[in-house]
């Protein structure tokens, strides 16, 4: 397997299980509906878990557009590979929200409120206030790129369970950090899906909501970047 499918195929499984289960807990008549915040960042976690496992041979499991911008800023990744991973990564994150589109179509249209209907695609803050929904996902991506950083320099083999440590920092960030804007800390994972709510046709359909997108793209990538500035200066 290429690195380049090896990360389209790795963010595809992300956004398929994670917005998957976002998609079973608050579309109407589904049977997870109402499940609550654990149910689905449990779900992301496992997404991640088996994302990073599948690709991490071939690709190292990037599948995150500010961990390749980060890496490559730290010089542990060559800059002339970033467009292919980053075009990986969008399409993946296209592929995956097609994939929950296909399964809960009827959902979708069942559902009444535009606004719920588009939080299986992207995220949204809570309470919209750009300056503050910025810093979140500048400190949520921070707190994750360090952590996989010192991860990765551990290299302690767990075998078959090697993709655990991400997947749980993933879970812990969701838990702690995700009430306010719905911890993207990816900007593939959201761009990706974004484009797909413009395209795709639903019943009760809002916005795309363009105007907030740039938080979930430009707060993770210089997140990551800071992160790596920091583990640089600590070693």
């Amino acid at each position: 397997m290429t690195p380049f499918i090896a990360e389209l195929l790795g963010t595809a499984f992300i956004i398929a299980f994670g917005n998957g289960v976002v998609a079973n807990v608050v579309l109407h008549k589904t049977k997870g509906h109402n499940g609550g915040l654990i149910a689905i960042t449990f779900g992301w976690s496992m997404a991640v878990f088996m994302a990073v496992y599948i690709a991490g041979a071939a690709s190292g499991a990037h599948l995150n557009s500010a961990v390749t911008i980060g890496l490559a800023s730290l010089g542990k990744f060559d800059w002339a590979l970033v467009p292919q991973y980053l075009l990986a990564q969008l399409l993946g994150a296209m592929l995956g929200q097609l994939i929950v589109f296909m399964i809960y179509k009827d959902h979708f249209n069942a559902t009444a409120d535009g606004l719920t209907q588009r939080a299986c695609f992207c995220t949204d803050p809570a309470i919209r206030n750009p300056i503050q929904n910025f810093m979140t996902e500048f400190l949520a991506t921070f707190i994750f790129m360090l952590a996989v950083l010192f991860i990765t320099k551990a290299s302690s083999s767990l075998g078959s369970l090697d993709a655990l440590p991400v997947a749980l920092v993933v879970l812990a960030i969701g838990l702690s950090f995700g009430g306010p804007t719905g911890y993207a800390i990816n900007p593939a994972r959201d761009l990706g899906p974004r484009i797909m709510h413009f395209i795709l046709p639903m019943t009760n359909k809002s916005s795309s909501d363009w105007g907030y997108a740039w938080v979930p793209i430009v707060g993770p990538i210089l997140g990551a970047v800071a992160a790596g500035f920091i583990y640089t200066s600590l070693l």
